[in-house]
């Protein structure tokens, strides 16, 4: 993960010692939106996503993690309860970081304490990317940077073509862009007919990247 990556192996270990692994079924909660903020998790293996309700009621899917992705609380933000939801997309291992410990072990490395900031402006520039992206893209152009994203994250290439290591379903795909369902199908149908994607059940391939970003840049 890089927020460890300026820790030395001691330093490392010193962590370890309170840091517990923990084993998610696919659909299970790692935490809930709203229960205290306690710890932070780091998605060891398997996917999970990030949902936070609308004020409309609807699930918002923020963004998906894979191995190496922190989720929950930093401890430096002073937050009381979760702002989201973390939910295991595939069976998947979690390593929970209790907040107390870590806020201690970053009285104790400077070094974690600056990468902690950085992680901050990384999500902030997530969540200003993500605003940007709504409230400025047309449909296919959010669909397309939402794949390409995920291609980047989590993508298996495969000579030409890039598989995505994730059961990606239409309703996932929606509650990431900002869209329905039905939209997020049509949209699908139409990158599929022109040869850019293909997919199936829980399944998708980006077949031709370079026609993906043209698409996404609009």
């Amino acid at each position: 993960m890089p927020l460890f990556d300026g820790l030395t192996m001691a330093e490392i270990f010193d962590l370890e010692a309170q840091v517990q692994a923990r084993g998610y079924r696919a659909g299970e909660f790692i935490y809930r939106y709203g229960e205290n903020a306690t710890s932070l998790f780091v998605v060891a293996s398997g996917t999970a996503k990030l949902i936070r309700p609308s004020v409309h009621g609807q699930e918002v899917m923020l963004n998906i993690l894979g191995p190496g992705e922190g989720c929950g609380t930093l401890g430096i933000l002073g937050q009381a309860v979760y702002p989201d939801s973390a939910v295991a997309l595939t069976d998947a291992c979690a390593l929970e970081i209790p907040a107390r410990a870590f806020q201690e072990a970053m009285g104790r490395q400077p070094r974690l304490a600056l990468a902690v900031l950085d992680e901050v402006l990384h999500r902030l520039d997530q969540a200003q990317e993500t605003i940007r992206r709504l409230s400025a893209d047309n449909v296919e152009q959010r669909v397309a940077a939402a794949l390409l994203v995920l291609a980047d994250k989590l993508g298996d290439s495969q000579g030409e073509k890039i598989a995505l290591e994730v059961p990606l379903t239409r309703t996932d795909l929606a509650a990431l862009t900002g869209m329905t369902p039905e939209t997020v199908s049509r949209v699908m149908s139409r990158l599929r007919d022109d040869g850019i994607v293909d997919t199936g059940r829980r399944w998708t391939t980006i077949l031709d990247r370079s026609r993906l970003s043209a698409v996404a840049e609009g």
